[in-house]
């Protein structure tokens, strides 16, 4: 019974099939939608439940299945009958994801950004105790700041760096800064680990985080963060000269990161992309946990 109150009504499966889709064509829409609903879960599903979400002749579901189980896309469970996803779909994603690139799959919203702002944006990431720099995209303006996809930077004293740790548990922000006393750059540069705290729960709190001329004199950045799956697991910036990210006019360029942030965390391949290189960087420094 917990299953059945579960299932979705029939949604004329038919309605998402292209519009000069042949017989042929046809057939292959409804087995590929059949395969988003399994992928959508709970699995496995049976061949009612199909019946129940599709309004799909089951003599034609039947075939359908018949043929996705005989390549290998879904897997028959049990006699009622019910199916699963099959070891082919999981060879397709990894294939998918395989050929992402960060820079490319973001490069377009990073380019909208730099050119709205006027400033250099920038896409980061939090490996151990640097910033790793995986998109960035500069202003058309002779002076702008300048940086390079790849390159990295310190957390400590960076937008980006302090938007990134504001995420991580109080207990392992040690592993992911420098050790303390950290290296004064300017005048402005947190030293020390208890003020960086204070400044990481401001910086939690209002949402977004502000480097003044902390990293760089004559530099500030402003960063928001990305989510994938329900965790900020990067972080987006703009960076210019002083004189133009004032404290007191930062408004217009927060709006202009949210969108961005919302625009980068709503795009499929930006998320998987995304996803796929969080996995793979160090979590802490030196493998600390």
């Amino acid at each position: 019974m917990a299953r059945t109150a579960k299932i979705k009504p029939a949604t004329a499966v038919d309605d998402a099939r292209p519009a000069s889709a042949n017989y042929h064509a046809h057939a292959l829409a409804r087995g590929l939608a059949l395969l988003e609903m399994l992928a959508e879960g709970p699995q496995p599903l049976t061949l009612l439940e199909f019946y129940q979400r599709t309004g799909l002749p089951k003599s034609t579901l039947v075939r359908l299945l018949a043929v996705l189980a005989e390549m290998e896309f879904v897997v028959r469970v049990d006699e009622r009958p019910a199916f699963r996803l099959g070891h082919k779909v999981q060879m397709l994603s990894t294939a998918y994801v395989a050929e992402l690139d960060v820079s490319v799959v973001a490069g377009p919203y990073l380019r909208e950004l730099a050119q709205a702002s006027g400033q250099t944006a920038n896409l980061g990431l939090l490996d151990r105790d640097q910033v790793l720099h995986v998109c960035v995209e500069e202003p058309d303006r002779p002076i702008r700041f300048t940086a390079t996809t790849g390159s990295r930077d310190a957390t400590y004293c960076t937008a980006l760096g302090k938007m990134l740790l504001a995420g991580v548990p109080a207990d392992r922000i040690a592993a992911h800064v420098e050790k303390p006393p950290f290296p004064r750059r300017t005048d402005h540069t947190i030293t020390t680990l208890a003020e960086l705290r204070r400044e990481l729960r401001r910086t939690a709190e209002q949402g977004y985080a502000f480097d003044d001329n902390e990293g760089s004199v004559g530099l500030r950045c402003l960063a928001v963060p990305i989510a994938v799956d329900g965790e900020p697991v990067a972080a987006v910036s703009v960076s210019g000269p002083s004189g133009e990210v004032q404290p007191d006019r930062l408004r217009p360029y927060l709006d202009q990161l949210r969108a961005a942030a919302d625009a980068l965390s709503g795009d499929p391949d930006v998320v998987a992309a995304l996803r796929k290189l969080h996995r793979s960087l160090s979590p802490t420094r030196g493998g600390a946990a």
